[in-house]
């Protein structure tokens, strides 16, 4: 695989996409149809934005002692000596360049709101791991991912379909922020002793592996909480997302029994439960 696709992190896209299916479905199951040039732009540009935030991680989670020989996750590029930190910093401002692109014709169409959402999500993805305060340092990471993974993106996509907002798209957000919050959560615990050493103060580190389970597991329920006032307010076929609250259950059993390097099946777990979950979601909307 090119090192350019490892430091994407392919598996972790789900985050950038579910939102904008998500929110397109829900404009969709009110208005019947779907505004195509809007909803496309949308998802690249929210592709654009997570894979440039996963190169700034990259190469500068190695800068700042977080990535080492020891690392329990998936490679990265920066640290095997792949890629060199300013090649991959180059592809993540190239990603971010694109991202605006795309934001061209939502701006055409949204307007103000538009051009706020997508500046602010731009300058975030870098201050995710780069500036002077860096988010997931900071314990900032769950915050980050819920308003941009998941308010910004499912709301501002809903937004551009019918140029108005209401109660069920702020819960639809609300729930595809926590299906992302749950894959930084399983991510964080499964890193919490190389996190320790680097002195990346995640809320797993500062509040302990118990806390870090509990989270994945609230969050991963609250999404279906969601999910039930979008129905109640919405449409009550969407209910039938429930037939994946199974699949929710087996990844907080699967998050609360592993430990080390045999959380990165929990991390897959999570990753196929927010493709599940959001897929369910357009089916049921459409329905």
């Amino acid at each position: 695989m090119h090192p350019y696709l490892l430091a994407a992190r392919p598996k972790t896209l789900a985050a950038a996409v579910v939102p904008v299916a998500v929110g397109t479905a829900l404009a969709y199951n009110s208005t019947r149809r779907v505004e195509w040039v809007s909803c496309v732009c949308a998802l690249l540009g929210a592709l654009f934005i997570q894979i440039g935030t996963n190169l700034v991680n990259d190469a500068l989670d190695f800068h700042r002692g977080a990535d080492t020989a020891e690392r329990l996750g998936p490679l990265r590029v920066t640290q095997a000596g792949l890629l060199s930190s300013g090649a991959v910093l180059r592809g993540a401002w190239t990603c971010f360049f694109l991202a605006a692109l795309c934001g061209i014709p939502l701006i055409l169409r949204g307007g103000w709101p538009i051009v706020v959402i997508g500046l602010a999500s731009i300058a975030a993805a870098w201050a995710y791991t780069g500036g002077p305060y860096p988010l997931a340092y900071n314990g900032l990471g769950e915050l980050f991912v819920m308003i941009f993974f998941g308010f910004a993106a499912t709301c501002g996509t809903y937004y551009l379909q019918r140029l108005t907002m209401d109660a069920a798209a702020l819960f639809a957000g609300f729930a595809c922020g926590s299906l992302a919050v749950v894959l930084l959560a399983v991510n964080n615990l499964r890193d919490v002793p190389s996190d320790r050493l680097s002195a990346k103060r995640t809320l797993a580190v500062r509040f302990g592996i118990r806390f870090a389970r509990g989270e994945i597991a609230v969050m991963a329920l609250l999404a279906y909480v969601a999910l039930i006032a979008v129905a109640f307010l919405r449409d009550w076929h969407l209910l039938g997302v429930l037939l994946v609250l199974p699949l929710a259950i087996v990844l907080i059993r699967s998050a609360d029994r592993s430990e080390g390097r045999a959380l990165n099946r929990s991390l897959a777990i999570a990753g196929m439960h927010e493709w599940a979950f959001g897929i369910a979601f357009v089916v049921f909307a459409v329905l």
